[in-house]
């Protein structure tokens, strides 16, 4: 659990990171409209899902793991790191500024629900990658 905590954060805090510096290139997170730099965001949980299935692999299993293993392990770092960026991102429209023309609790809500998905189809593409034993069922 501790590989998934950490990774978890990564995921969290690089979120959270993302967040202040589209505010401060001057990307507002406007209800309607997305900007193509918004889908940069998408390597941080890739980057944070690879190394930390990649770690559980090569430090706990030795190298060995079956895809339902990577998979259940993709979803707990997935489950760390979307609850820290939902309460980031909570924290970052409640107190980013008054006057900020961020956006509104209902459609950053969109964002995170498009992320969740974005984040269970990497979860399955990296727990394909990094999958090293074979379970068939003959």
């Amino acid at each position: 659990m501790k590989n998934s905590v950490i990774f978890g954060l990564v995921i969290g805090v690089l979120s959270l990171i993302w967040l202040f510096i589209m505010r401060q290139t001057g990307y507002h997170l406007t209800d309607s409209e997305v900007n193509p730099i918004e889908y940069v965001s998408i390597l941080i949980p890739l980057i944070g899902l690879f190394f930390g299935v990649k770690n559980f692999r090569d430090g706990e299993l030795k190298g060995n793991m079956g895809f339902l293993e990577a998979l259940i392990q993709s979803f707990k770092i997935l489950l760390v790191g979307g609850v820290l960026a939902v309460f980031a991102g909570i924290v970052f429209i409640n107190w980013g500024g008054a006057g900020s023309n961020d956006t509104t609790f209902q459609s950053f809500s969109g964002r995170i629900f498009g992320a969740l998905l974005v984040g269970v189809i990497e979860a399955f593409a990296v727990s394909l990658l990094l999958t090293t034993r074979s379970n068939r069922v003959d």
